[in-house]
Parts: structure tokens; C-alpha cells; sequence
């Protein structure tokens, strides 16, 4: 008996999201080499394949290449409005009417667009290497003869015969065509595709079976006619012509690109689909575009700055009309020796139009040029302390965080809604075998998670409910004890062979015989050490064999019809191996939710093994067969409350002659061809799986990642809502919602689901409704009353948790449902999504994001996460044990959930106030700056004419005052990251804007202008008739204008010094070396002749005069007073959270006052109803109503 004829059990494929929505049809080959239909490909023929022209095996994810690098970089530089603002200023320098020199123009802007451009090329540079490795993998290919060599993947084509050895990526989409094992199955690991851990087995036609030597395809020719490229995973399409026959192709032969051959020495296969014709590059998008709330919100302020660039060029030019046409003819003194279009007094209206373009460029100071790529730098360093945190590496994988794209630091520190995936993400995929039910004895004394985290915070007491998360969930390690992996079992009842002496031995003998035989698991012998690893497809397969192993029932071998099992104490004569023929293998799927082998023991007795899901083992029980299904009903209860997952085992003995009947039978509806295939392969095999007897059940446990708990608990301190979104079902959702703490006893839980077909029938026929109408009614019922009772809840700490299935979520996304949906989401404390698919988790994503209107972060670690991560505000991958589709599809990528919670209340925090602090210190410093020369322009008669130096100029913002805001936005720290997980309530600042809204940004523009005013007024007056040399001489421009600069920059450099709540030397360093830098750089440029009225000017004229240096203490003296009085007042009279906490540390209060610093620290977190603390809330408060009742009792008695 070969494989083929036992794996062929594999009705109704999933359809993971919308994936074959643009497929083709799989109605049979009919269509082929009709529309859709139209490859050829002629195998081991690159003669005749040549000529149709497919593309290569080449991939690249690049944006660029070496000749659009250049004009495609420049259009996205100068998409942005103030880049092409100072282009046309650039362009217009080298025209009259600029009053700069062309160099100090098109200088900033060629290094700043520059190095925006160089930041793109290295990234891209990166994608470019990273395909290339891709790219330069070898794969072993026919070159003729029966001869194999190795070419790189991306010399691969259409038709060519690939030799792939085990372990081994697919380089292509490959037509199967043998396999190491004699009838050309192979094992297929496509987490890289779909998420699944599980392996996959695939087959090959019986035809191609004897090509299993690299000679025998010296004279092997074929061709394949098929569906056209396509995104379609589970679908294909084709016909393979052999030796003048004509076979049909379907899925099962199909090898996909990115999977990887498991448990299979080699395969040969024959290349179909290459380079981004492959069904993975053709599910692959370009990742959306995403842009923080704060830098479109900076794109807002700048078009406010230009509007009032606009208004005073307006005035400006104007008012250079109106003197031009009434003063110059009475200037004598100013009569231009030629009159030009520029000044001419008989066309005031064209020299005003003219002058509006020289205010433009003049006042245009007050947009920042450097302020675009001074944030990109600062969020590239910002990423690189992101990736160089110590405390966010995983010493297990070696995985450190990722920062893949720096456009979104910020948003970290304003999430508001995590939407989080369940396996892999906030479970470890991981499953151990803790307990079971035999013939309604339920054994294991061994405890879940969440038993123990319950018991632990109730032995905690009530008193001091501030205890450390952490003390409590590791102890919580120390009580388990895993006997090996996948196995936490303990009870001397079933080990060591004391099973035996057990009142239904004989039940528990089949039970163990059930782990041990109903799976498809391969044995892996280590040679070294002679011990078994088990293949399975699922890891509770694993588990369950792990188990039976343990329990003295050892799988170690497989063959083409049979399984091997050593048995330790069914036999007096001690270990005893037990051959079974294996007759039929009929496989678990999301839709059957059950798995039957069928088997002949060595006594000639056939047995039917299942197990699946309680619900679907117990309607197809035997009259005779429910003998403990009360007892087990109540043990598969008591393992949910638990948080574990569940299995029902039940088997049934099969005469002979009833098995050739129905076997006959389903080897017709194997053999059948069509669309109705997999109907009749259901039907036939729901006949054979009836009449079973139950034995009894599994719980196992899928562990919580490390720290999960305390990292939901901290994040919903922090005010964050989380919802789940898995594709479990409902029962394990909660479970697990309960080990995580989302949910806690004593919550109301809301659940909204579809009701069975034959409840939705009746009602529709009483309604007159269609069934899919009388679903939606009844959905929209349940919504209605679910909102009701919130509304109708007194009780203020009531919480209610939202529990919605995936057919129910279909009907819930609709455009009339959803509000209500989401509004009624809103209102409760947890949301959990269960069956739910990729598309699904994508479309709730997108509803919370464009619903609530605030910043949505996706987290998951699967292919099948990939829609929701790109979907989200934020997406976060997890590196773990499910490929890196979701990585390479995220923003962030973390090795393990729980630093999820340093990566967003310590670094979110950090990057959000650097970023909004550095923005709001950008506007005020160049409106502080750039209205000065307002100012001059219309003290000067609006003549034009600049009152700083054009080095100056260029100087401000690409050197003189560039990296004191740099080290702002990269080494600010307004708390430590120690006292950020202390204080969680302090994230708050960030989804309510605290430091970005309109109110603070408003406040540093009037700094900014007050600023303005103070530096040129108090200059003006200083020195406006007053002597500043030796000889008695007056200042002249240049003097003024030095001096002010001067002013300019020490005032800003103090305001951010007076900003900065954080110093290292690297600040000290920037603030005080940029003052010191302007002195350096006036005193060499006033010894060249190039500077013009600004010769000598600081050793002979400024330096020797007291009065410079006066004013420039008192100009920035009075420019910093009002905000260090602001800040004063606020901290003494109105503080924030972190001012607070800045105090106490400053005053170290929280190491002398123990006392305070519990209460501050109890106060500093966000009244949350899930989440560890809010258990032990809650069981605090249901103790002091209990002592409330038993007080006025006990009182009444003393008195009487």
C-alpha cells in the first residue's frame, strides 16, 4: 500500500483571506487554454520554451535601480511642498531680484535634499542585498544527460528539472514529480506562506514516479498547460501530458516558492512558475505608505508659515509700492543712476510685484529647511537605540529589535488600540500534555498557568495589593515540573505502569493506544544518542505522543502501511512491539474538526480511532458509546475554566465485511473527477465515523509566552485597549483569555455568534426572511441588547468583555452593522475575535483605525497577519517560530510579545516627546529668527535689504543651531526607562497629545515672535544713537546686525538648554560648542577678505566694546525670563505627572520615603478593568463587601 492511497483525505482547504478570490476556478481542466488557462511549458526543453518568452527567476523589492534612482529620489524629495519651495527660491537666486548671493540659496537646500537622498539609497541599498542573497542561492538543475549542477535561483526558467534536497527552500513553483520515498510523497513545511507550523504532504502522479535518479531524466520530455499566473495559494489548474496521455493536476502536486522540503531526503520537480510570476511574490504588496500623526500635523503648521510668509511678503511688497511711488522722487540722495523695472516710480504696482518675490526669498527663514532631514536623522538614531536595546534581546532565537522603518517612532508613544494575534503571539505554539479523562476519571495533578496565578494573588492578600507582578508569575515557574518536553503530566495513578492495576485498565489501554496510533507524525531516530524526535503536523499531535511515550506506549516507526508501537506493560514478558496496518488515514481539517485512522492489530481486528472536538465526537456517539460522556462533559469544562485546550478520543471495532463495503465506496469518490469530489469524500467518511464509543479526553496546555501577563497587565495600566484576533475557536479564545488576565470571574461577558442552520431556518420561515437575512437579525438583536445592558449597568467598576465569532464578525463588518459593532467594542473592557480569517483580521483593523479615530497598532507573528500589520497605524512582527512573512510585512519586529511593553511605554514614550518637543523648538527658533528680518525690512523702508550677513544665513540652520534640536530629539529623557514601567500613566501624554496639541504649539510660535521682537527692539534701542568705538562712531549695519545675530543664537541655545530635562555630555557638548562655534566662525571670517563690511568686525569693533557684550546679556536674559517663569509656575502651581516624579527623584524622596513613593506609584497607572491588577482589585473589593456585610450583623448583636 502506497502513501498516496492513505493521504488523500483532504476536503475543504480554507481559503486563508480573499487569497482565492482571484484564482482561477478549480472546476476541473475544462478551461484549460481557454482565457486565464494559457501557460505552456515544455519540461526539460529549453529549445521550445525559450521562444514564450517567461520571466526570469530574478525577484528584486527594491524601489530603485541605477538609472531611476536619481529622478524617481528627487520626485519624492520635492513632493514636499517645502522642498519645492526652496527649489523655485533657488532658482529665483540667480535673478536680480534675490538679495542673497546665489551660493547661500541653493547650498542648504543641495545638503539637505542630499542626505535625504543618501538616507534613501542606503535603505534601498539594504533591500538591494538582501535580494541579492536571495537571488545567489544554489539549487541543483538538469543541464542534460542525466547530469545535475548547481545554478544560482535566479538563472533558473520555466521548464527547467530542479533536484531539491531536504530542508531546502523551493526556488520556484514546481510541479512535483518524485520523491526519495518510492510512491513520490514528500513533507512540506509553508509557514513562510500561510502561518502553519504544520507539515503538508504532497504527492506526485503515479506516472512520474519511476524519475527517481538523476539518469532517468537523460531523455525525459513533457508538457504542462495550465492557469496563467495567479495569487491563489490553495488553487491550481492544469493538465501534464506524458507519454500521450493526459493527467489532471491539482494542488497536491504543486511544490510553492518559500516552502521548505521537511523529512524528505530530496525531490525532483519542474519549474512552472518563476520570479514574481510565483504565487508568493504575486501575495506579496508594496507596503502602505504610512506618515505619523505629528508629521502630518507638521505639514499643517508649515502651510500656516507659509501663509504668514505670504501675508508679510504681501505687506512688504506693498509697502515698498507705496514708498517707491510717493518717497523716491524726494529721495535725491537715492536716485539710481539708471532706472530699472525693479524701482521705477511711474510703475509702482510691477516694482511691488517684483519686490514680492524678493520678500518671499528673504522672509523664507521662517520655514526650516534643515527641520525634515534633522528629524530623519534623529529617528535613524532613534531606531538604532530601538535595535541596540539590551533589554529587548531574546538570548533564546539571539533576535534583538528591529526598528524596519524609522518614519513612525512617535506613533509608539501614542497607541491607543493593540490588536494582538492569539498562537504564536501570545502563546508560545508550545504544547504540554497536563491532564486527561479515561472512562470518566479525570487524571493529572498538575495546574495551568492560570490555576496558579489565581491561587497565587489570592494567597496574596488584600492588604498590599502593590506587589510586584513579577515576584508572583515567577514563582509560578517553580511549581511546575516538565518531565521532558511537551509533557507537564504528574500521576502516579497512570505512571510507571500503575495503569495497569486502575478498575477500566482496559479503557486506559485504549486510550493510550489512541495518542500512540491517530496521527501522521514521522519518528526521527537521533543516531547519536538513540532517542525520538516526532515530525508532527500539529503541535498537539507532538504533545500527545510525547505523552503516550511517557506512559510506556513509544512510536518509532513508520512504514508504507503500517505503524510500530513499543509497549512497556501490556505483556508480562515486558517491552513488546506491536505492528498496525494502517487501511485508511482520514485527515484533520478546520472544517471536519475530527481525524480517524482506521487500523488492523495483529489479531486481524479492524479499529476505528478518532478524535476531534468535543461537540463533533459526542453527536456522533454510539447509544452504548456515552457510558462516560456526563463525567467527561464535566472534566472538559473544568480543563476550559483551566485555560487548556481540549480533545475527545473515542474508537470503534469494524467487521470486515462492513469495512470492504464502505472502503469500496470510498475509493469511488477518490477516484471520482470533479467538482463534487470533496463533498463525497466528506459524506463517505461522516458514514464510517458514526456509532463511536467514547474514552475518554485530552488537555493540553498552549503556554503563555514568558511575561505575557505582566505585559498586558502594564499595558493596560498604561490606558491601552487590547483586542484579540485568532482563529481559534471561541472555547480556547477565552481560555486563553482567562490565562492572560483579558478576561477575570466576575466580568460580563457579551457574546455574539450565528445560530446553528436549523435555529436560523425556522426563524427565517416564521419571518418570511431569507437565512442570511434572519442571521443578520438576529446578530443585530443580540448587538442591541448587548449596548443595552452597558447602558443599563449602575455598577461603575462593572466590566464587560466582548466575545464575537468569525461568521458572526462577516455580518458585523457590513456597512450598516459595523457602527453599532464597534460602538458596542468600544464600550467594553476586552474584545476577543475568534475563527477569524486574515481578511477578517485586516477589515476589524481597519474599523477600529478609521472608527475610534485614534492610533491602532497590529501585532502578530504569521503570514496570516501580515493584512492586519499592514493595515494598522503601527505594525509589529514577532520573529518567532512562523517564518518572517510578518516581520518583513512590519514596522517593528520583537522577538517575544512581552517587549512589546518596553518598545511602547519606554521607547514610544521617549521617541513621542523628542519628536514634538524638537518640532515646536524648530518653529520658535526660525520665527524667533526670520521675523527679525521682517522687522529691519521695515525699519529700512522696505527696501529689500537684509540686515545679517548671507553666511550667516546659511549658517543658522545647517550649522549654528542644528545639533543642540538633534540631541534633543535623540537623548532627551524626561524620566528614566526604569521609572516609565513604574509610573505606566505616564504613556498617557502620548494618545492625548499633551506635547503636540495646539495649545503648546501655539505657545513656543508666541515665544517665538515675543523672542523676535525682544532681540530687535532692545537692539534698535541699544545701539540706535550710541557711540560703540573709541572714536566715538556709531554702529553701523554690519555692528547691528552681528550683535543681533549674536543675540539669536545664544537666546535659542539657552532656550533649549532650559528645554533639555536630561543631560549627557554629548548635549553639553552640541548646546555650548554651537556658541562657541559662532564666536570661531566670526572671528575667522572677519580676518578674510570676503566678509566684506564684516572685516575684523569681532576683534576691531565688537570685542573691545563693552555694550556688545551687555546687550548680549541682556537680550537673551529677557528673551528666556518669561519661560522660565512659565515653567516655574507650572511645576510649583499646576505640574504634569513627570514633574512630579523629576521632583522626588531630584529630592531622592523615593528612596528616603518608601511610603510616598507607593502611593505616587499606586496613583501613576490608568483605572483599567483587565490585566492582572485588576483581578486582585477586584478580589479586594468582593473581600471588603463581604466584611461590610458582616459588620452592621455583628453590631446589632453586641448593642442587643
Amino acid at each position: 500500500m502506497r502513501w498516496s492511497k492513505l493521504y488523500t483525505f483532504n476536503c475543504f482547504r480554507g481559503h486563508h483571506g480573499d487569497a482565492g478570490a482571484d484564482g482561477p476556478s478549480s472546476d476541473g481542466a475544462g478551461a484549460v487554454g481557454g482565457p486565464g488557462f494559457s501557460r505552456v511549458v515544455h519540461c526539460n526543453n529549453p529549445g521550445l520554451q525559450k521562444p514564450l518568452k517567461y520571466p526570469t527567476n530574478y525577484i528584486t523589492t527594491t524601489k530603485y535601480n541605477i538609472i531611476t534612482f536619481f529622478p524617481k529620489a528627487i520626485f519624492e524629495q520635492f513632493r514636499r511642498v517645502a522642498n519645492l519651495y526652496f527649489l523655485l527660491t533657488a532658482i529665483l537666486s540667480l535673478t536680480p531680484v534675490c538679495p542673497f548671493s546665489p551660493v547661500s540659496m541653493i547650498a542648504p537646500l543641495a545638503f539637505v535634499v542630499g542626505l535625504s537622498m543618501l538616507k534613501e539609497g542606503l535603505e534601498d541599498w539594504r533591500r538591494f542585498i538582501q535580494d541579492m542573497k536571495v537571488n545567489n542561492r544554489k539549487i541543483a538543475v538538469h543541464k542534460g544527460d542525466g547530469e545535475f549542477m548547481y545554478r544560482h535561483w535566479e538563472e533558473l526558467c520555466v521548464g527547467d528539472v530542479v533536484k531539491v534536497e531536504k530542508d531546502q527552500f523551493f526556488p520556484a513553483d514546481l510541479l512535483l514529480l518524485s520523491s526519495s520515498y518510492e510512491d513520490g510523497i514528500c513533507y512540506v513545511e509553508t509557514m513562510n506562506l500561510d502561518g502553519e507550523t504544520n507539515l503538508k504532504v504532497k504527492r506526485s502522479l503515479e506516472a512520474t514516479l519511476p524519475l527517481e535518479e538523476d539518469e532517468s531524466f537523460k531523455d525525459f520530455q513533457a508538457v504542462i498547460r495550465c492557469e496563467d499566473p495567479n495569487p491563489s495559494l490553495y488553487t491550481f489548474t492544469g493538465n501534464f501530458e506524458y507519454e500521450r496521455q493526459v493527467f489532471a493536476l491539482d494542488p497536491g502536486q504543486i511544490l510553492l516558492r518559500d516552502s521548505k522540503l521537511r523529512n524528505t531526503s530530496f525531490i525532483y520537480g519542474v519549474v512552472i512558475f518563476t520570479g514574481h510570476d510565483s504565487k508568493v511574490m504575486q501575495n506579496s504588496t508594496e507596503s502602505p505608505s504610512k506618515r505619523s500623526r505629528i508629521e502630518k500635523k507638521m505639514d499643517l503648521i508649515i502651510y500656516i508659515l507659509f501663509t504668514v510668509l505670504m501675508l508679510i511678503s504681501l505687506i512688504s511688497s506693498i509697502g515698498f509700492a507705496v514708498r517707491i511711488k510717493l518717497d523716491l522722487p524726494h529721495w535725491w540722495y537715492l536716485q539710481p543712476q539708471k532706472s530699472n523695472k525693479l524701482d521705477d516710480p511711474s510703475r509702482p504696482a510691477l516694482s511691488g510685484i517684483f519686490h514680492l518675490i524678493t520678500a518671499l526669498i528673504l522672509y523664507g527663514y521662517l520655514i526650516p529647511i534643515s527641520l525634515y532631514v534633522s528629524i530623519e536623522l534623529v529617528k535613524v538614531l532613534q531606531a538604532h537605540f530601538i535595535n541596540q536595546d539590551i533589554h529587548m534581546f531574546d538570548e533564546e532565537t539571539g533576535n534583538t529589535a528591529q526598528a524596519r522603518t524609522s518614519n513612525l517612532n512617535e506613533e509608539l508613544g501614542q497607541v491607543h488600540t493593540v490588536l494582538s494575534d492569539k498562537t504564536g503571539t501570545l502563546t508560545c505554539n508550545q504544547m504540554d500534555f497536563l491532564k486527561c479523562s479515561i472512562a470518566g476519571v479525570s487524571y493529572g495533578v498538575g495546574s495551568s498557568e492560570v490555576e496558579i496565578a489565581a491561587a497565587k494573588h489570592m494567597a496574596s492578600g488584600y492588604d498590599d495589593h502593590d506587589m510586584p507582578l513579577e515576584d508572583i508569575w515567577e514563582e509560578n515557574n517553580e511549581d511546575e515540573i516538565e518531565l521532558v518536553e511537551g509533557v507537564t503530566f504528574s500521576d502516579d495513578r497512570l505512571m510507571h505502569g500503575n495503569w495497569t492495576k486502575e478498575p477500566n485498565s482496559s479503557t486506559i489501554l485504549l486510550f493510550f493506544r489512541i495518542l500512540a496510533l491517530c496521527h501522521t507524525a514521522i519518528p526521527e531516530t537521533n543516531e547519536a544518542t538513540g532517542s525520538i524526535a516526532y515530525e508532527a503536523e500539529s503541535p498537539d499531535e507532538g504533545a500527545f505522543l510525547v505523552a503516550a511515550r511517557e506512559f510506556g506506549f513509544e512510536f518509532f516507526k513508520r512504514t508504507q502501511s503500517s505503524v510500530f508501537v513499543r509497549e512497556k506493560h501490556t505483556s508480562p514478558n515486558g517491552t513488546t512491539e506491536r505492528e498496525f496496518k494502517i487501511l485508511n488515514l482520514l485527515e484533520f481539517n478546520s472544517k471536519r474538526k475530527r481525524m480517524t485512522v482506521i487500523l488492523k492489530d495483529e489479531d486481524g481486528q479492524i479499529l476505528l480511532f478518532c478524535k476531534g472536538a468535543d461537540s463533533i465526537i459526542f453527536d456522533r456517539l454510539a447509544k452504548n458509546g456515552r457510558v462516560y460522556e456526563v463525567d467527561t462533559t464535566r472534566h472538559l469544562n473544568d480543563y476550559g475554566e483551566a485555560g487548556l485546550r481540549t480533545l475527545a478520543l473515542s474508537y470503534r471495532v469494524l467487521e470486515e465485511a462492513e469495512y470492504s463495503s464502505w472502503n469500496a465506496e470510498f475509493l469511488r469518490a477518490k477516484t471520482s473527477i470533479g467538482p463534487d469530489r470533496e463533498l463525497q469524500l466528506e459524506r463517505v467518511s461522516d458514514l464510517i465515523e458514526r456509532e463511536l464509543i467514547l474514552v475518554g479526553a485530552t488537555a493540553v496546555e498552549d503556554k503563555l509566552q514568558k511575561g505575557v501577563p505582566q505585559c498586558i497587565d502594564r499595558l493596560a495600566q498604561a490606558g491601552l485597549k487590547i483586542w484579540v484576533l485568532t482563529g481559534d475557536k471561541m472555547e480556547t479564545a477565552i481560555n486563553i483569555g482567562y490565562a492572560c488576565s483579558l478576561l477575570r470571574q466576575g466580568m460580563k461577558q457579551i457574546c455574539l455568534s450565528i445560530p446553528t442552520g436549523d435555529q436560523v431556518a425556522q426563524d427565517a420561515k416564521k419571518s418570511s426572511l431569507t437565512t442570511e437575512q434572519a442571521a443578520k437579525e438576529s446578530l443585530l438583536s443580540q448587538i442591541a441588547n448587548g449596548s443595552q445592558m452597558v447602558k443599563l449597568e449602575k455598577d461603575p467598576d462593572a466590566a464587560f468583555a466582548l466575545v464575537i465569532d468569525g461568521k458572526a464578525l462577516a455580518f458585523a463588518l457590513e456597512d450598516n452593522m459595523k457602527h453599532m459593532f464597534l460602538n458596542l467594542a468600544i464600550e467594553c473592557a476586552s474584545v476577543i475575535c475568534c475563527r477569524v480569517s486574515p481578511k477578517q483580521k485586516a477589515l476589524v483593523t481597519r474599523l477600529v483605525k478609521e472608527g475610534i479615530g485614534q492610533t491602532t497598532l497590529a501585532i502578530g507573528d504569521g503570514a496570516n497577519d501580515v493584512g492586519m500589520i499592514q493595515e494598522a497605524d503601527i505594525g509589529v512582527g514577532i520573529s518567532g517560530v512562523e517564518g518572517m512573512q510578518a516581520v518583513m510585512a512590519s514596522d517593528f519586529s520583537i522577538s517575544q510579545f512581552r517587549f512589546l511593553e518596553r518598545l511602547l511605554v519606554v521607547h514610544g514614550h521617549w521617541c513621542y516627546k523628542r519628536i514634538a518637543q524638537m518640532i515646536c523648538y524648530f518653529f520658535y527658533k526660525n520665527i524667533a529668527f526670520g521675523l527679525t528680518i521682517f522687522y529691519f525690512e521695515a525699519f529700512a523702508g522696505f527696501s529689500g535689504q537684509s540686515v545679517y550677513d548671507d553666511w550667516f544665513m546659511l549658517l543658522f540652520n545647517v550649522v549654528l543651531t542644528s545639533l543642540p534640536v538633534i540631541s534633543l530629539g535623540v537623548f532627551e529623557q524626561d524620566v528614566s526607562s526604569e521609572i516609565c514601567l513604574q509610573f505606566p500613566a505616564l504613556y498617557q501624554q502620548g494618545p492625548k497629545n499633551l506635547f503636540f496639541d495646539w495649545y503648546r504649539i501655539l505657545g513656543w510660535m508666541g515665544n517665538g515672535l515675543y523672542s523676535s521682537l525682544a532681540i530687535f527692539f532692545l537692539n534698535l534701542c541699544i545701539f540706535y544713537d550710541q557711540a560703540i568705538r573709541a572714536g566715538g562712531q556709531t554702529a553701523d549695519m554690519a555692528a547691528v546686525g552681528t550683535t543681533m545675530f549674536t543675540c539669536i543664537i545664544w537666546a535659542v541655545n539657552m532656550q533649549i538648554a532650559l528645554t533639555m530635562s536630561h543631560f549627557t555630555w554629548i548635549q553639553h557638548l552640541f548646546v555650548w560648542g554651537s556658541i562657541t562655534t559662532w564666536y570661531v566662525f566670526i572671528l575667522a571670517y572677519g580676518m578674510t577678505l570676503r566678509s566684506g563690511d564684516n572685516y575684523q568686525i569681532l576683534l576691531e569693533v565688537l570685542g573691545p566694546a563693552p555694550i556688545y557684550w551687555a546687550a548680549t546679556l541682556l537680550v537673551t536674559a529677557a528673551c528666556n525670563i518669561p519661560y522660565l517663569i512659565h515653567i516655574s509656575y507650572q511645576r510649583s502651581c499646576n505640574p504634569l505627572d513627570h514633574h512630579v516624579i523629576q521632583e522626588i527623584k531630584y529630592l531622592k524622596k523615593d528612596v528616603e520615603d518608601q511610603t510616598m513613593w507607593k502611593r505616587e506609584r499606586s496613583k501613576a497607572r490608568q483605572k483599567t478593568k483587565i490585566g492582572f491588577t485588576a483581578r486582585v482589585d477586584a478580589k479586594i473589593k468582593q473581600i471588603k463587601g463581604k466584611l461590610h456585610k458582616k459588620g452592621p450583623s455583628l453590631t446589632i448583636h453586641t448593642v442587643s
